[in-house]
């Protein structure tokens, strides 16, 4: 089996980060979104994986490389529009060729791995297979209708969902689906969408599977969805500090990640909490769910269930909560109670 990951959306939902860089890339407890899919395609043993990119290719390539380090091999292939998921796949034909593949939505974080999905499919040999999972209001996404294990109906954001069963970005194909994305037309929006593909499936008499999984699941669109998954990872953090990290006169409960050439001094730290490489902390207060990227500068600081990426400083903040810091920006001075929303290279100081 191969493997095909989404990793050419827009991300307008989650600006202005995405202004100046891949949705993809946005860190999530100092992790890269799409760094999760392609781990848990790599330990379901799908190692050769086609990325789909767009505009963002350049940085897709800097930032993810050949593969080899995730011991996978990268092959990219540039989708010129988005015009949908089955657009995508479709383009990916020549690299996919008579395989098998799973299809891997970019920006989505599904703890708990694949493995066992892949297993099942294999063993049973469905034309395709589908992950689902159960959430409170299922109107935003793509709602399965399900009968003994198998998909009888997809239905794309239903304003009355037939079901709780939502499609969550996670498939598995056999080469089938490529005849049935030829015969597609557009759809309103101008996309060939992956449900008109699965349903086209189920009407041609192919075995479509389903799998609910129990796992956390989260939909990396919005900065709120961002949070949730970044506690969802800390949840999960073992937590130690890096030998050449400096760690002077501070206090420590609770899981903990301190990166190389780290330095704290007279900080209170609240697990969860990761600090990246090279980051510099005096005089503050972190803590529960905060990740502070490699090389950042927090300074006389109380931050909680936030994301400080790479570069960032803070310096002189009493309280900011629930807020998400970009790439080297800057804030002075911002108020107790801050909730914080800033690309990469902006600055905030409060006279």
């Amino acid at each position: 089996m191969k493997a095909l990951v989404l990793a050419g959306g827009k991300g307008s939902r989650l600006r202005p980060f995405t202004y100046s860089g891949a949705k993809q890339l946005v860190p999530i407890a100092n992790t890269p979104v799409l760094h999760f899919p392609i781990r848990q395609l790599v330990e379901a043993g799908l190692t050769e994986i086609g990325i789909v990119v767009g505009d963002t290719e350049a940085q897709i390539r800097e930032a993810m490389g050949d593969g080899a380090r995730f011991g996978a091999r990268f092959t990219y292939i540039r989708q010129s529009a988005p015009a949908g998921i089955a657009h995508a796949v479709a383009i990916a034909e020549p690299f996919l060729g008579a395989d098998a593949f799973v299809l891997y939505l970019g920006d989505n974080v599904l703890m708990g791995g694949i493995a066992g999905f892949v297993e099942e499919f294999e063993r049973n040999g469905p034309a395709a297979a589908i992950v689902l999972k159960e959430v409170p209001d299922p109107r935003a996404f793509g709602v399965a209708v399900v009968a003994d294990g198998r998909l009888v109906q997809m239905v794309e954001k239903p304003p009355e969902p037939p079901s709780s069963l939502a499609v969550i970005g996670v498939y598995a194909f056999k080469p089938a689906v490529f005849s049935i994305i030829a015969g597609q037309t557009p759809s309103g929006r101008g996309e060939l969408e992956i449900a008109d593909t699965i349903n086209g499936l189920v009407a041609q008499g192919h075995d479509v599977r389903v799998s609910v999984t129990p796992e956390h699941w989260i939909d990396t669109g919005k900065m709120e969805d961002m949070l949730a998954a970044n506690r969802v990872v800390l949840d999960r953090l073992a937590g130690g500090i890096a030998p050449d990290a400096v760690v002077e006169n501070c206090r420590c409960a609770g899981a903990i990640a301190i990166g190389a050439g780290a330095r704290l001094e007279r900080c209170s730290l609240e697990g969860p909490v990761v600090i990246g490489a090279g980051a510099h902390l005096r005089d503050c207060h972190v803590g529960p769910y905060v990740a502070i990227g490699a090389g950042a500068e927090v300074e006389r600081v109380a931050l909680s269930n936030s994301i400080v990426m790479d570069e960032g400083r803070l310096i002189d903040c009493p309280g900011v909560v629930d807020s998400m810091i970009g790439r080297h920006a800057c804030v002075r001075r911002a108020p107790a109670g801050a909730r914080l929303t800033l690309g990469d290279h902006s600055a905030v100081d409060v006279a």
